[in-house]
């Protein structure tokens, strides 16, 4: 039975331990350089973690901040570990990593939790089958209240309230991993980005990113994604040459609008969410997500990206940001 590591005990830490309890993995270990953590964590904890590391190369899940991911990914790669890793906002030193890493034959899976969506991987099925036609324009708006987050803690003591690592920047990309998978890679992107409304413990950061991309194909995409929405949203428009899709994730079903005027229904199995959450983030995603990278771990799967991948995606927020 394989051996793991959660390592950063906060709120995702906590669930990746519940999504492997949930796939039937036992042998689980913890690590958190906070104390209060450790003790609520329900996992026999690591003290000390290069130790731990290098006796029983773990495979190791890093849920720690995103500005503390690459020194966990470096222990990684010295002590010869496989790692799963949250979605990341900063790129610095990415680039370097990813080149040492590809050399190493050890699986590096970062987060992509939006293609395990079950709506999603409708969408995907109907854009690659060309149903809607030649693809226009894409219309997509992510909101959320930052807040609500953690309701338990303030806003301020944790990183969504720091400059790089803020909540809005950080969903701009966990957004953009799924679309570029459906939509392919823009040409260009431009945007507008800034602080709107006033939220405390969140003085230092940008709460609303409107962007606009290019594709080669020549279809055009709206992105908003904002930490302001007091109700929170994810609602996608497609327009085709031949249909016009719809979906709002509090619905199990999306939308194909035909030219007659019928409206297609497809239906999804939404997977339930977890206490103390929003009942729109199922964690069947989670969980599958898990699967797929511990099934490549295994050699039996594939998981879809990597750490390539990632860096294009930080690009493309990067680039945005080069045009204030």
């Amino acid at each position: 039975m394989a051996k793991f590591l959660v390592i950063g005990l906060g709120s995702m830490g906590k669930r990746r331990i519940r999504c492997l309890k949930s796939l039937n993995y036992t042998d689980i270990s913890g690590f958190d350089v906070r104390s209060d953590r450790a003790k609520e964590a329900e996992v026999e904890i690591v003290s000390n973690l290069e130790t731990f590391m290098l006796q029983f190369k773990p495979i190791c899940i890093i849920s720690v901040p995103p500005d503390k991911h690459l020194p966990y990914m470096e222990l990684c790669l010295k002590y010869g570990c496989h790692f799963f890793v949250e979605a990341s906002v900063i790129i610095d030193g990415m680039e370097d990593f990813e080149r040492r890493w590809s050399s190493s034959g050890l699986v590096a899976a970062p987060s992509c939790t939006l293609l395990f969506h079950p709506a999603i991987q409708q969408i995907h099925k109907i854009v690659q089958r060309e149903r809607l036609g030649k693809i226009s324009n894409i219309i997509y708006h992510s909101g959320q209240y930052l807040p609500d987050w953690h309701p338990y803690e303030k806003v301020s003591d944790f990183y969504v309230s720091q400059k790089n690592t803020g909540g809005c920047r950080e969903i701009v990309p966990f957004e953009l991993t799924w679309l570029c998978t459906v939509f392919g890679f823009p040409e260009k992107s431009i945007g507008f980005f800034g602080k709107t409304i006033s939220i405390e413990g969140a003085e230092e950061i940008d709460d609303t990113y409107n962007m606009t991309s290019k594709f080669k194909e020549g279809h055009l995409m709206s992105l908003v994604v904002d930490v302001v929405s007091r109700v929170a949203t994810r609602r996608l428009l497609i327009n085709g040459s031949e249909m016009q899709l719809r979906w709002n994730w509090e619905d199990d079903y999306i939308q194909l609008h035909h030219p007659s005027e019928r409206i297609e229904k497809i239906s999804f199995k939404r997977s339930q969410g977890h206490e103390g959450y929003n009942p729109n983030i199922g964690e069947g995603m989670y969980v599958d997500e898990l699967r797929a990278f511990i099934e490549k771990v295994n050699g039996i799967g594939n998981y879809p990206t990597d750490l390539d991948y990632d860096t294009m995606v930080l690009k493309v927020l990067n680039e945005v940001e080069a045009t204030k």
